[in-house]
């Protein structure tokens, strides 16, 4: 019923600036709660942003506070991650999660999108 299309990843040097989208279809009026996590090789997925559109909020993981910006865009049902002063490690796959409840799991995922920084 949802649909997340992840997009704007690429090839960036360390210290530059990527903005990821999240193009959502479907159902997507239904959905509370956007969230990016981002999985590198060999490790877990982790949290890296989320926003609730009832009222506004975002949750960020500490390592990209200050750097990161999670936005949104009701009228085209698109959610964004602004990426500044990137890091080597920030190097992964983005994934977008959506749900419509604020806690628990998330239900839908996209496919994801590569970010790699170089050194």
């Amino acid at each position: 019923q949802v649909q997340l299309i992840e997009s704007g990843g690429g090839l960036v040097q360390a210290g530059g600036s990527l903005r990821l989208s999240c193009a959502a279809s479907g159902r997507s009026y239904s959905m509370n709660r956007m969230g990016w996590f981002r999985q590198a090789p060999g490790k877990e997925r982790e949290f890296v942003a989320a926003i609730i559109r009832s009222n506004s909020r975002t949750y960020y993981q500490d390592s990209v506070k200050g750097r990161f910006t999670m936005s949104r865009d009701n009228a085209r049902n698109t959610v964004y991650l602004q990426m500044n002063s990137l890091r080597f490690e920030d190097t992964a796959v983005y994934y977008c999660g959506a749900s419509a409840s604020t806690v628990g799991a998330y239900e839908f995922w996209g496919q994801g999108t590569q970010v790699t920084v170089s050194a």
